[in-house]
């Protein structure tokens, strides 16, 4: 399922990315990709200014927060950066970086399934 959010600059996706969507999700910052990923519904949306507008879409949608992790994207090199303040939780992550190993690879392999080599 692929939807448009109310502004125009994130997308909800539970499956690969369409290269229109992709140069949506760009909008917003040209060279990379702000993400909130849910690891346990297996489901991403990208796009907008701020890594919390991505985290918030996933709230409304029923996600819960201790399994929604933030990185950014960039397309033409392919890395991922695991830093936002979304991942800043004292309980369960103690810093803005992801730092659990296992997490980090399951957000890797979202982002890339669905936003990778387009």
């Amino acid at each position: 399922m692929i939807l448009l959010l109310r502004d125009g600059c994130a997308n909800v996706l539970d499956e690969r990315a369409t290269p229109k969507q992709l140069e949506q999700m760009l909008q917003q910052h040209k060279f990379n990709i702000k993400t909130a990923v849910d690891i346990e519904w297996r489901v991403l949306v990208g796009g907008g200014g701020l890594h919390a507008d991505c985290e918030e879409k996933l709230l409304d949608d029923g996600s819960r927060q201790q399994v929604i992790w933030a990185a950014s994207f960039m397309p033409l090199t392919q890395k991922i950066i695991y830093d936002s303040m979304v991942n800043l939780r004292p309980r369960q992550n103690r810093s803005m970086e992801i730092l659990d190993p296992n997490i980090r690879e399951r957000v890797a392999q979202i982002i890339v399934e669905f936003l990778g080599n387009l």
